[in-house]
């Protein structure tokens, strides 16, 4: 498998969680429950499948592979894509922080909460597009099959070191559980 191919599977995931987390950020606005753990769950997905796994394999190996291939990082592609990751982090530090008072019934915390999370699907949705539509286009004229294979190889490795072995086998059966539970 291309490993832009892997990073446009992964997307396809993170944007299941997206949905999902539409419905939580409306039952959240509207004053309805929603279960803590539901809330843990999709925080741990996002730090841990968004940023870790996903946003480690490009920023820790494609990015630099696709520096040294002539596609620029400052004033390019790239520096965008790491800007909008930094701005995702925030995103996920305010939810985090409105997660705090949440369960206490602050009211603003929950408005807080829910604008965070729309926020954070928003940048997601610009940014996927922006990753499938044009930097993986690029990546896929500028690296050879040998390097798109080598680098698949080494997002593999990453993944068990950085999540460990099996954590995304994990991730995605509680994300198919959430799906159930919010999208059917």
């Amino acid at each position: 498998m291309k490993a832009t191919d892997a990073l446009k599977h992964e997307h396809e995931a993170v944007k299941l969680m997206m949905r999902i987390m539409e419905v939580i950020s409306a039952r959240i606005r509207s004053g309805q429950k929603v279960q803590r753990q539901d809330l843990d769950n999709m925080t741990d997905f996002l730090r841990i499948f968004v940023d870790r796994c996903h946003h480690g394999k490009e920023e820790e190996i494609l990015f630099p592979v696709l520096e040294e291939a002539g596609i620029p990082k400052s004033g390019g592609p790239i520096g965008v894509m790491l800007a909008e990751h930094e701005q995702g982090r925030e995103y996920l530090r305010n939810i985090s922080h409105a997660l705090i008072n949440f369960e206490a019934g602050d009211h603003s915390r929950a408005i807080d909460l829910s604008d965070n999370i729309q926020a954070y699907i928003e940048l997601l949705n610009e940014h996927i597009l922006k990753e499938n539509d044009v930097l993986f286009q690029m990546a896929d004229k500028v690296l050879t099959k040998e390097v798109q294979n080598n680098l698949y190889d080494r997002f593999e490795e990453l993944e068990e070191n950085v999540i460990g072995f099996g954590k995304h086998e994990e991730l995605h059966e509680m994300l198919e559980k959430m799906s159930a539970a919010y999208l059917n």
